[in-house]
């Protein structure tokens, strides 16, 4: 039996190869949630007059990766002290937010959180924010999979920032 799980790390394209690459994710779909907009455009969220923040929903098998396998993964794509965007993405549709369904869930983030936070792995407080889900919209066939589809374009989002955090800062 599939299960969801919704994380927001900046822009979309870069949240989803982290994840699809992992045993037990059956799909992983870039899209926007937390808005009040329903069906949002990508033009409409990049406005940032609708609330939404890019985000990708997970379908996988709890059987195979664990939601506290997931949150860990999510952290390590993201830089964790920065609430204004992610990388070169800045404004709140690029916001880090563990999205949670349900109290299990928050106690998951929660505990996560507070265990990267007492690391030390950080001088800047934890800031990214855990939030009820909200309705997720996916975003338009040319966001999925954008990794697989524009590996230039992909690639150059990448060394934006995110790929130099990620080595300096989560790879030991």
């Amino acid at each position: 039996m599939s299960a969801k799980a919704i994380f927001a790390g900046g822009c979309f394209w870069c949240m989803v190869k982290p994840f699809d690459e992992q045993p037990g994710i059956e799909k992983v779909v870039s899209g926007y949630t937390g808005g009040t907009v329903p069906n949002p455009t990508y033009e409409q969220v990049a406005s940032h007059q609708t609330g939404h923040t890019e985000a990708v929903e997970i379908t996988y098998d709890p059987a195979v990766i664990s939601y506290a396998d997931l949150v860990e993964i999510y952290w390590r794509q993201t830089d964790p002290t920065d609430a204004s965007g992610q990388f070169q993405d800045r404004g709140d549709s690029y916001r880090p937010v563990i999205f949670v369904a349900n109290s299990e869930e928050r106690k998951i983030a929660e505990a996560s959180k507070q265990h990267l936070a007492a690391s030390g792995r950080f001088d800047a407080p934890i800031v990214t924010q855990i939030e009820a889900i909200q309705p997720f919209y996916p975003a338009e066939d040319g966001h999925q999979d954008f990794y697989k589809k524009n590996p230039l374009r992909y690639q150059i989002e990448e060394i934006g920032g995110r790929e130099q955090f990620i080595k300096q800062n989560w790879k030991n």
